[in-house]
């Protein structure tokens, strides 16, 4: 993905926002917005937007899992199944 063709100043945004918005629903690549030269925001679709969140929620879950690990906060899967038919049997 190339930034430099989605690089637009804030009076563009101003001038052209109704555009901007469709264009970002079928582009699906979100837009730098400037301000001063410098780059200020990013705007998005909807649709990217949720699944950026869900990638990071999942991104999330793996670095926990992966500070388990190291924790040694582990159980063998066996030794899970085995708890769990006890369980099972107990009721």
């Amino acid at each position: 993905m190339k930034f430099s063709s989605q690089i637009k100043p804030i009076s563009y945004l101003k001038a052209h926002a109704a555009e901007i918005i469709r264009n970002l629903a079928k582009q699906r690549e979100p837009l730098i917005i400037t301000q001063n030269g410098e780059a200020k925001v990013v705007i998005q679709d909807i649709e990217s937007y949720e699944q950026t969140q869900q990638t990071m929620a999942l991104l999330k879950i793996l670095a926990l899992g992966v500070c388990q690990i190291e924790e040694g906060k582990v159980q063998s899967a066996a030794d899970v199944i085995k708890r769990l038919r006890s369980r099972r049997e107990t009721r």
